[in-house]
């Protein structure tokens, strides 16, 4: 498994809240569990303290998708770097429970689980699969969502760095705003243009029409 993969750790945790709307799914044990998917050993010694420890991660991560969405990748990186400091990993080679074609191990890089809590556990391994992304691709694919009031993150791994919102949904929804805006606006110079019209024509004299 590469390691770019458990990026996708810190986008569930960031995504696990919606600011803007006022919402939070990291309410529970359950929801911390969750998180990290099924057969996670990581995940069964989650305990109610873990809620608030990962929700602390998650504000601090939050802050690292916002500093590269706002083009401040210094920012971005030291805030990243202090969590990496925090979380330390240990990777190691596996591949004995994955065999290729010709009946040998299929080794790749792994992050193997010695964290003292579930909460340094997730945070290890979403931090340093966000780190891989990030040198990977480049700083500014990582982003926020500017589909208001969306502020899910997410990373643009599009060939030519177009992404700008974190689903297809919010694309959507997005474009027919945009769309709608600039029809009333349209629509609003049409009716001033028409009223400036009259008005003017109003104003000119009878012997002059």
């Amino acid at each position: 498994m590469e390691l770019a993969y458990y990026s996708d750790y810190a986008v569930r945790l960031v995504n696990s809240e919606e600011p803007d709307r006022g919402t939070d799914a990291l309410t529970s044990v359950d929801a911390v569990r969750a998180l990290f998917g099924p057969s996670t050993q990581a995940a069964a010694r989650a305990v109610d303290s873990d809620v608030n420890r990962l929700r602390a991660v998650r504000t601090r991560l939050r802050g690292v998708f916002e500093a590269a969405a706002e083009g401040d990748e210094v920012r971005a990186v030291d805030l990243l770097n202090a969590l990496l400091l925090e979380f330390p990993v240990s990777p190691q080679i596996s591949g004995h429970q994955h065999l290729d074609e010709s009946g040998r191990p299929d080794w790749h890089m792994h992050l193997a689980d010695h964290a003292a809590t579930a909460t340094a556990a997730y945070a290890a391994t979403a931090c340093m699969g966000l780190a891989f992304q990030l040198t990977d691709l480049g700083v500014d694919r990582l982003g926020i969502c500017q589909a208001a009031p969306c502020r899910n993150a997410y990373i643009d791994t599009s060939t030519n760095r177009s992404r700008r919102y974190c689903s297809d949904r919010c694309a959507t929804r997005a474009n027919v705003a945009a769309y709608r805006a600039r029809k009333r606006l349209e629509n609003d110079r049409s009716a001033l243009s028409g009223l400036t019209h009259d008005t003017a024509h109003e104003a000119t004299p009878a012997t002059d029409r």
